[in-house]
């Protein structure tokens, strides 16, 4: 296979790559479920995206996604990790 052969094979590849990857993972806080928190979330397990949901049923929701923090055992450097996929949409 010549240079140019794979090149053009790679092309619609890498295309997808890119597309999936300025598409992915915009994960709202205040509508995702536990599973896709702790999918979607560097740092997040089952336990801890759980705590994510019950927090924003017992306060309604999240402001902002810097207001993750005051859910117990997320913190600071938890938020920054996944701080480009998340959102806090209002309800």
């Amino acid at each position: 296979m010549s240079k140019r052969t794979r090149f053009l094979c790679a092309v619609p590849a890498l295309s997808l790559l890119f597309a999936g990857a300025a598409f992915a993972g915009s994960v709202d806080l205040n509508t995702a479920d536990a599973e896709t928190l702790a999918a979607e979330l560097d740092g997040v397990g089952e336990s801890r995206a759980a705590a994510i949901v019950e927090y924003r049923e017992a306060n309604g929701g999240f402001d902002s996604v810097d207001a993750l923090t005051n859910v117990q055992g997320v913190g600071p450097a938890t938020v920054e990790s996944n701080r480009e996929r998340l959102t806090a949409d209002a309800d």
